[in-house]
């Protein structure tokens, strides 16, 4: 990780605070630059400093021990990592994996518990989300429980759509069997279909979308469940 040489594309989360709340924030707010595959906490570890992504992504491990890592959350623009804080705990319950490098603004851990606790809108601008992300989880692990792999491949290239404001990025099939947890054959017959109906273009591990709204009627509905919830969350 560096120190981003710029300020990143504004957080949604700190974009809908008050002028003077949000300058006030700036005080204890550090741009940086993440990297693809870097980690910002792993399970069991405390967590130092929570992040609002501008234009990076970051995915939510579960471990397993004896298998690989599977995503449970992703987070972009719209939110933050570092949420058990605002829980009242301090270690992290997951692996947070930067999938998409970019742009973010970290504070220090004690500083966010300190502004929490000066700020209502903060509090329950953090409290909406901390919601919408866990009924994210939620959904996920029954999706990735009961769903099969073409529909949740289609509701993974959407989310991640929707957080990076763009119909292409680069994705191996082998990191989407990880964040699947599939093996890669799969991913690629599910990809292979997709192409076939002419939703995306994948070549030399870069996807783009040609079809949004078909990409949506090929995805299982937990895509839009919480779409829904965080359009919800924001209104």
């Amino acid at each position: 990780m560096r120190t981003a040489s710029r300020t990143p594309v504004a957080n949604s989360m700190l974009a809908a605070l008050p002028r003077d709340q949000y300058h006030r924030l700036q005080n204890g707010l550090e741009p940086v630059a993440l990297g693809f595959g870097e980690v910002l906490y792993e399970p069991g570890k405390r967590i130092r400093h929570v992040y609002f992504p501008g234009d990076s992504l970051i995915s939510l491990l579960t471990l397993v021990e004896g298998h690989l890592a599977l995503e449970v959350g992703m987070v972009g623009r719209e939110g933050m990592i570092g949420v058990p804080l605002f829980l009242g705990t301090d270690v992290s319950p997951v692996r947070a994996l930067v999938q998409g490098a970019g742009a973010a603004l970290r504070m220090e851990s004690a500083r966010f518990c300190k502004e929490i606790n000066r700020s209502p809108q903060l509090r329950g601008e953090v409290g909406r989300y901390a919601a919408v992300l866990m009924a994210q989880i939620t959904q996920t692990a029954a999706c990735n429980r009961f769903h099969l792999v073409e529909p949740r491949l289609a509701r993974w290239l959407l989310m991640t759509r929707d957080r990076v404001l763009s119909d292409e990025f680069r994705l191996t099939h082998e990191f989407l069997g990880h964040m699947l947890g599939v093996r890669r054959v799969g991913i690629t017959k599910a990809a292979r279909a997709l192409q076939e109906q002419n939703l995306i273009v994948y070549s030399r591990g870069k996807i783009r979308i040609l079809d949004r709204k078909g990409l949506e009627a090929a995805s299982c509905s937990c895509y839009r469940l919480v779409k829904d919830m965080h359009d919800g969350a924001r209104d």
